[in-house]
């Protein structure tokens, strides 16, 4: 490994914990350590904790503190929606729920949905998305049937960063609510758009959203649920009446505290998205004016200012992080969840991506700490490591792709 500093490009897949935030953290490991649901002073304090973070919460999503359920994490939250309503033949009059899910939506998502439909417990729709990776509203009204409960977009995409019409959605379903008999619930997950987005959930229209502390610079292991006072709900977690009876468990003390600080955090960073935007572009101008055979993959404009996702013509991802990694730099191939996996992104392939594409494909994702000098480092380095790794793989024939021009057959 290159002896340089260690510069790390992976935000979208987790954030160091802000030393505010841990911080505010310690006390509840050791002083405060009582368990909340105990009357003694010892778990009043630790309650103390979680309803100051309940309301930091709440504030920043512009709800009601009893809208609030602890999670362990935007899994839960998304399986808990996911699996609860679209298996309530309650809301249906007993026939079968339909929901609709987005074809790009984080593997739980997608998980839960095909659980319920290999289980014969719902309908689903996986709705697709543009070369850009946007869900369109005339696409999703197409899909909306007698029997829909729940539409499930994400807020903005893990992969590439690719920010869905969510507003326009929440008045759609508003729109349509009004003249049906069953409604339609909206879910986002907004697990990486926390850091960068209104959350307002009132404005976005969303009846559930589901958030994660160690996206946005707290602890793992702990996130947050809303759902909509009068919105149906089935709890996946049974137990103790912990969180308003709705998810049973001993509650995670320090880490919802760490969540509520995080939130605060987020709510005074004031300069910092602009700053993170500019080195992103910084980063793909670079890349473009160095390389070529290079795209981004997503939307150039409705994107994350965090994300960067490239594709290289005749370089295989896997080989380029390694490659990386031995020079300190750490990015990702797509998503954390599954870096393991040899198959080709779900969420390249449904924006039209071949699999030799999605193979070719890497992710940068900036965050706070990401320097200049990081981004200047990268840019740098980049064009031996390509040189070198299409000389090994033979794809690139001698050089004659144009700088900034790709084959016919290479773009989406």
């Amino acid at each position: 490994m290159s002896q340089n500093k260690r510069i790390y490009l992976d935000y979208a897949a987790t954030t160091p914990v802000d030393p505010e935030v841990f911080e505010a953290m310690r006390p509840y490991f050791a002083e405060k350590f009582g368990n909340a649901s105990s009357i003694h002073q010892f778990g009043v304090e630790a309650q103390e904790g979680i309803v100051l973070a309940r309301r930091q919460v709440a504030d920043f999503l512009g709800c009601d503190s009893k809208e609030i359920i602890f999670t362990s994490g935007a899994t839960e939250g998304n399986n808990t929606i996911i699996k609860g309503i679209g298996s309530n033949k309650n809301l249906t009059g007993g026939k079968k729920p339909h929901i609709i899910v987005s074809s790009i939506e984080h593997d739980c998502v997608l998980g839960s949905a095909e659980y319920l439909k290999e289980n014969d417990l719902a309908e689903i729709t996986f709705l697709p998305v543009n070369k850009e990776g946007l869900a369109e509203i005339g696409e999703l009204e197409k899909s909306i049937k007698d029997n829909t409960v729940l539409v499930s977009v994400m807020y903005a995409n893990n992969e590439i960063g690719a920010i869905q019409p969510a507003r326009e959605i929440g008045a759609l379903i508003k729109k349509l609510n009004e003249n049906r008999s069953q409604k339609i619930y909206f879910h986002t997950d907004a697990a990486q758009a926390v850091n960068y987005l209104d959350c307002d959930v009132k404005r976005i229209g969303a009846d559930f959203m589901t958030i994660s502390a160690h996206k946005i610079y707290g602890p793992k292991g702990v996130g947050a649920l809303f759902v909509r006072q009068g919105s149906p709900f089935s709890r996946l977690m049974n137990g103790g009446e912990q969180e308003f009876k709705m998810r049973a468990g001993t509650h995670n003390t320090p880490g919802i505290v760490g969540l509520g600080a995080a939130i605060e955090k987020v709510k005074k960073q004031g300069s910092q998205i602009e700053k993170t935007k500019n080195q992103r572009d910084r980063l793909i101008s670079g890349i473009f004016d160095k390389i070529s055979g290079s795209a981004l993959n997503g939307s150039r404009d409705n994107r994350l200012p965090n994300n960067a996702n490239f594709r290289f013509e005749g370089v295989e991802g896997e080989s380029l992080l390694v490659s990386l990694d031995m020079e300190g730099i750490a990015v990702s191939t797509g998503s954390a969840c599954a870096a393991k996996s040899l198959s080709p992104s779900h969420v390249l392939l449904a924006i039209g991506l071949n699999h030799l594409q999605s193979h070719s494909s890497i992710r940068f994702s900036l965050g706070r700490l990401t320097e200049d000098s990081d981004i200047d480092r990268v840019v740098s380095l980049m064009p031996k490591i390509i040189e070198r790794l299409r000389s090994i793989s033979g794809n690139l024939e001698g050089g004659t792709v144009e700088r900034g021009k790709l084959p016919d057959d290479f773009g989406c």
